[in-house]
């Protein structure tokens, strides 16, 4: 029933501003328009990514948004360049190399926005 219905990943923003600066000037992506109800939208990829303003931000504890690439290595040097920070982990059946982790078929790397949310790259290895 939802197969054709296009998508929106919705993340909330303690300063919608602040945040903005980062997905446009950090990310790279194209500023999209404000919404009447305060959201703040962007096209990525034939999907949209939309930012609203929350007081408290992001509770979340999990990946909010992963941005598939075709060198991970060469986004992730790009990605630095331009400020953003990545995180490294070492946990049981979690560990990064130089940010990078593969799991199973796929590569990838996670960071946080100026908002606490969690992205990530992902590399499909296959």
């Amino acid at each position: 029933m939802l197969m054709d219905a296009p998508v929106t990943t919705m993340l909330p923003v303690k300063d919608l501003e602040r945040a903005r600066r980062f997905y446009e000037g950090s990310l790279g992506l194209r500023p999209g328009e404000l919404k009447p109800d305060g959201k703040f939208t962007y096209d990525c990829g034939g999907t949209t990514l939309a930012l609203f303003p929350k007081e408290g931000g992001t509770k979340a504890d999990h990946t909010a948004v992963s941005f598939r690439v075709p060198d991970i290595a060469a986004s992730i040097a790009e990605l630095k360049q331009a400020g953003v920070v990545f995180e490294n982990y070492d946990f049981p059946g979690l560990k990064t190399v130089e940010h990078v982790c593969v799991l199973g078929a796929e590569k990838a790397a996670w960071f946080l926005d100026t908002e606490g949310n969690i992205l990530c790259l992902h590399q499909d290895l296959g």
